[in-house]
């Protein structure tokens, strides 16, 4: 059995918009992403970290632990043997608290990227592959979240094009959640359901073409 670990953010733990509740694993992209898989006969364990407010290689003023380069090489150690990580992540750069443009919030996927393939994982064992999944493009935030997401949706413009950037110069794989899914209206950051599910199974095909079981 192959590991996959998929490290990202709210848009990936689940959370239905304008609540704070969270989507059952089978509901949400990485379990759909994995029964996918199952189906076309691929011997799959996916492995989730995902932490709503989680930033590429920035801190959250108001909460600890959300800067994603803080502890991911430990996270590779412990998961490994690894066959792949999928990065997605970025959003949360756009938050009010930053003054981000998408270069510089791809600029912190490069880091990360970095950090999985120096990780101090046991001499025998695999440097996992990497896939980067650049997020939906952030609609005009509404709800409860509004006020923090002020603006976002002008600052990460362009972000799927610097992120396939970077995955080209790093050599890493690359999708763009954007030709398949879309943000919520109801609160123009998170996913519905069904984009979940649409999602995963972008995700699952894109995985089995380029990577070998």
């Amino acid at each position: 059995m192959e590991q996959i670990l998929v490290y990202s953010d709210s848009l990936t733990w689940g959370i239905i918009p304008d609540t704070r509740r969270r989507l059952p694993f089978d509901k949400r992209w990485p379990g759909v992403f994995e029964k996918s898989l199952s189906e076309m006969g691929k011997n799959i364990r996916v492995i989730e970290n995902c932490l709503n407010g989680r930033r590429t290689a920035w801190s959250d003023p108001f909460k600890e632990g959300r800067n994603g380069s803080f502890g991911l090489a430990q996270v590779i150690e412990m998961h490994s043997p690894l066959k792949l990580v999928i990065l997605m992540l970025g959003t949360n750069d756009f938050q009010c608290t930053h003054d981000n443009n998408a270069w510089l919030s791809a600029q912190g996927t490069a880091k990360l990227v970095n950090i999985i393939r120096q990780a101090p994982i046991e001499p025998e064992m695999p440097v996992p592959e990497i896939m980067i999944v650049s997020p939906p493009k952030i609609i005009k935030p509404k709800g409860p979240i509004a006020h923090k997401f002020d603006g976002a949706e002008n600052r990460d413009i362009d972000l799927a094009s610097e992120l396939r950037r970077v995955s080209k110069e790093y050599s890493a794989y690359f999708f763009d959640s954007a030709t398949v899914a879309q943000a919520s209206t109801v609160d123009g950051i998170h996913l519905d359901e069904n984009q979940h599910s649409v999602l995963g199974k972008a995700i699952a095909e894109a995985v089995s073409n380029v990577v070998t079981f």
